[in-house]
């Protein structure tokens, strides 16, 4: 779902004098939006990681196992 399509499938739920009290959705924005927020997070996540390693040397300064490494002891 494009994020111009949101708008139009929000329902807000109101009280008795019509003040917004919450919001029903489709099950499609509702995942839109969980999928938002994960690649968010996933994004600053990536973020963290790369200033950590960068601050520390590298990869392997840092104490990371290379993939050839992992891949050796996976067989």
């Amino acid at each position: 779902m494009a994020t111009l399509e949101l708008p139009k499938t929000v329902q807000f739920v109101t009280d008795s004098e019509g003040r917004r009290t919450g919001v029903l959705l489709d099950i499609e924005a509702w995942e839109s939006i969980v999928d938002w927020m994960e690649n968010a997070t996933d994004g600053r996540l990536a973020v963290k990681v790369l200033k950590e390693l960068d601050a520390g040397g590298g990869p392997q300064a840092a104490g990371w196992t290379s993939w050839d490494e992992v891949r050796e002891d996976w067989g």
